[in-house]
């Protein structure tokens, strides 16, 4: 009889696993959801340790909500959670549609935020320890398979301490709090942060993701995704410097194209148009010196500079134009 007892305990085991993996992966982490009570924006961060963790537990869409499934992730929570959502259901009542035909939610962590600010979550009860989560206005913390069980406190104090930043910065001020309290006992991998819009434009054609960066393989990855952000940021002055530029407005242009490369001052591209609007604002002797700078690093530049008139983009006279191409 105990045989039997044995061999059929280890049968059940396995149709459970089979149950509740199913072949997801297991994205052992901590994240937040957080809605931006100024803007309505809606985001998600994770990190964990595990290949490119942004392909299975970060989900959102613009105007709807943001989501993290993780512990033994069930994928189609994502999908299916922001789905629910658009039908008009809570975010309590759409995490409790989810859990209720799921035979492995105690196996499961999941969060939901929705555009109202409303958040839901669960910790199964058979999630690894340290596991919990932790509820705020408008956002949750959740982690499993912690270190210790400061982590998800630590990330909520960083989003409450942090109401000055903009939502990106503080969702990552969030990751940062909870590695620094210890974190993954495994260590770390990979992270990722998605920002969406509020409500989404009615165009098809406008972008409603804000932000959308991943890490998916890294000693550090917080510290790539934060590079990353702040190099987000300095192609957002880019845009805008292109945008300008097309306006013909060159002292917008000349702003933003310096405001981009002081947030990183060795890139080529960001050197290079800050140049060019300097030579459109007759500032030819400043613009020549970095352009011979930028020139003895790749000499295609000078090229580029060449065809630019042409197209409207270097508006200087031809005397001035060889100045600048020298």
């Amino acid at each position: 009889m105990r045989l039997l007892y044995i061999l059929f305990s280890l049968v059940s085991s396995l149709a459970v696993a089979q149950r509740t993996r199913n072949g997801d992966p297991f994205a052992h982490t901590f994240s937040i959801v957080a809605r931006d009570p100024k803007t309505g924006d809606l985001a998600v961060g994770v990190q964990s340790h595990w290949f490119s963790v942004g392909t299975s537990v970060s989900w959102a869409e613009a105007g709807v909500g943001a989501i993290a499934t993780q512990s033994f992730t069930n994928k189609s929570f994502g999908p299916r959670g922001l789905q629910l959502l658009k039908t008009g259901k809570t975010a309590q009542q759409a995490l409790d549609e989810l859990l209720r035909t799921d035979d492995g939610r105690d196996v499961r962590q999941v969060a939901i935020v929705d555009a109202k600010g409303n958040v839901a979550v669960h910790t199964g009860s058979k999630c690894i320890d340290f596991a919990g989560h932790h509820v705020g206005v408008g956002y949750s913390v959740q982690a499993n398979m912690m270190l210790n069980k400061t982590v998800p406190d630590a990330m909520a104090k960083a989003f409450d301490a942090n109401t000055a930043k903009p939502l990106p910065e503080r969702v990552l001020s969030v990751l940062e709090a909870a590695q620094t309290a210890g974190g993954d006992i495994r260590g770390r991998q990979s992270a990722v942060l998605l920002v969406v819009r509020g409500k989404a434009t009615d165009a098809p054609w406008d972008d409603n993701h804000l932000v959308d960066l991943r890490v998916d393989d890294a000693d550090r990855p917080l510290t790539e995704l934060a590079r990353l952000l702040r190099l987000h940021r300095a192609y957002e002055h880019m845009n805008n410097g292109d945008l300008a530029t097309e306006k013909n407005d060159t002292t917008n242009a000349m702003r933003e194209y310096s405001a981009a490369m002081k947030l990183f001052p060795q890139n080529l591209e960001m050197q290079y148009w800050t140049a060019i609007a300097l030579a459109n604002t007759k500032q030819f002797d400043k613009a020549s010196a970095m352009l011979r700078s930028i020139y003895a690093k790749d000499p295609n530049w000078r090229e580029l500079t060449r065809r630019l008139p042409k197209v409207g983009l270097l508006t200087v006279s031809p005397e001035a134009l060889k100045q600048l191409v020298n």
